[in-house]
C-alpha cells in the first residue's frame, strides 16, 4: 500500500517499514493475483452449476407439461366416435378435434381399420376387438386393454403402451415404430411378420414379460 507524504508517520515507524524483508510484499502480491487468477474459475464453475441445474428444471418443467392431459370430454356420445375415427391428418394425428376414448368399453368391437391417430386410449376396454388395419399413430395408450385383440397389419407408430395389458394381442404384419412398450404386459403376444423399428426391439427385449415365440419373432439375440 503506498503511502502519502503528507502522514505523520515517526521516523522510527518509517525505519521500521524500511527493514521488513522485502519477499514480504512479494509475496503477498503473488497471492493477492494467485486468488484473482482462481476466483474467475471457481465462479465460472459456479455459474455453470447454476445453468445447468436450471436447465435441467426448466426440461422437467416442459415434460411435465407435455404429458398434461386435458379433461375427459363431457360430450356422453364420445365413445361413439371410436367407431368412426379421425377424418383429418391421419398420419400426424391432426384432428378437428381430440379424439377422447378414454374409459370407454369397446371389449369384442369391430374397428377394422378405423384411424385413431392422436386418441386419447388411457384406460380403454379393446380387449378382443378387431383392430385389423387400424392406424394408431400417435395415439396415448397408457394402461389400456388391448388383451387378445387382433391388430394385424395396423400401423402402430409411436404409440405410448406404458404399463398396458397386450396380453394374447397379435400385431401381425403390423408397423410397430418408435413406440413405447414400458411396464406393458406382452405375455403371449403374436409379432409375427411385424415390421419393427431397431430402438423398438431394443425396448421389447428389454421388457421381461415378452418369452418365448414372442421373442423370437421381435429378433431379440437371448
Amino acid at each position: 500500500m503506498a503511502i502519502s507524504t503528507k502522514s505523520m508517520i515517526s521516523t522510527k515507524s518509517r525505519a521500521a517499514l524500511a527493514s521488513r524483508p522485502a519477499f514480504s510484499s512479494r509475496a503477498a502480491l503473488v497471492c493477492k493475483a494467485s486468488q484473482q487468477e482462481q476466483a474467475p474459475a471457481w465462479q465460472h464453475a459456479a455459474a455453470a452449476g447454476v445453468v445447468a441445474l436450471s436447465s435441467h428444471l426448466l426440461a422437467a418443467q416442459m415434460a411435465y407439461a407435455e404429458f398434461r392431459l386435458p379433461p375427459i370430454d363431457k360430450d356422453p356420445n364420445r365413445c361413439e366416435r371410436g367407431y368412426v375415427g379421425n377424418t383429418i391428418g391421419q398420419a400426424n394425428a391432426v384432428s378437428d378435434k381430440v379424439l377422447d376414448l378414454r374409459l370407454c368399453v369397446y371389449k369384442g368391437a369391430n374397428l377394422s381399420g378405423k384411424t385413431l391417430a392422436g386418441a386419447l386410449l388411457a384406460d380403454t376396454d379393446l380387449s378382443e376387438t378387431n383392430m385389423q388395419e387400424a392406424v394408431l399413430t400417435k395415439a396415448y395408450a397408457v394402461k389400456v386393454n388391448l388383451e387378445n385383440a387382433d391388430l394385424t397389419n395396423a400401423v402402430v407408430d409411436r404409440v405410448d403402451f406404458t404399463n398396458a395389458n397386450l396380453k394374447g394381442a397379435k400385431f401381425v404384419n403390423a408397423v410397430v415404430t418408435g413406440t413405447v412398450f414400458a411396464g406393458a404386459d406382452l405375455t403371449g403376444v403374436n409379432f409375427e411378420d411385424a415390421l419393427i423399428g431397431s430402438e423398438d426391439v431394443k425396448r421389447l427385449c428389454e421388457n421381461p414379460t415378452l418369452t418365448g415365440d414372442s421373442r423370437y419373432q421381435v429378433g431379440c439375440r437371448r
